[in-house]
């Protein structure tokens, strides 16, 4: 078998990407402390065509090396706002009609593979910070909580691991079922 070259992907332009239509979802990142992971979070936003990523509170906005490192250009193709306050950008996503989720261990959270699609709401995804996950006061107004199964011994995945999880089995969702 063949691997293809970069040429024969066929990927869009940037320009292209700005104006081809989006997956309704965007991302919230609630105080990331490193920037390969937000870098990661840009370049799995423009894999699967997102709308927006939300960066607040500690997390790196770019130009940021660690972020350019692994984000490898998506920040240029992908629309983003930097916000101090993760519970005001989860109350206007509320507002603008998304269904935000926070992606983190909970009491009565919702196993990935059972989670379903809102039918007339768009989807915000939060993710929360390496240590201490997504904060209490971003969880006091979350519309839901989905978990990714786990059956190993670590108690969490990286989150930069986890975008791609939880970002692949919605966007299947959405786009193949």
């Amino acid at each position: 078998m063949r691997k293809l070259k970069l040429q024969e992907l066929n990927r869009l332009t940037v320009e292209g990407f700005k104006n081809t239509e989006k997956t309704p979802m965007v991302l919230v990142l609630d105080n990331i402390r490193s920037g390969l992971n937000v870098g990661s979070a840009f370049r799995t936003a423009d894999g699967f065509a997102l709308e927006k990523l939300y960066l607040c509170g500690i997390t790196a906005q770019p130009p940021h090396r660690e972020i350019l490192k692994t984000a490898i250009g998506a920040t240029d193709s992908m629309t983003w706002e930097y916000a101090k306050d993760t519970a005001t950008v989860i109350q206007q996503l509320q507002a603008d009609n998304y269904h935000v989720v926070a992606v983190e261990q909970a009491a009565d959270s919702t196993s990935l593979p059972d989670f379903q699609l809102p039918k007339d709401k768009k989807i915000a995804l939060v993710f929360g910070n390496e240590v201490r996950g997504v904060s209490q006061p971003v969880m006091d107004l979350i519309d839901e909580c989905l978990e990714v199964p786990q059956f190993g011994t670590k108690h969490s995945f990286n989150i930069s691991v986890c975008v791609g999880i939880v970002v692949w089995e919605l966007f299947r969702k959405l786009k193949f079922d």
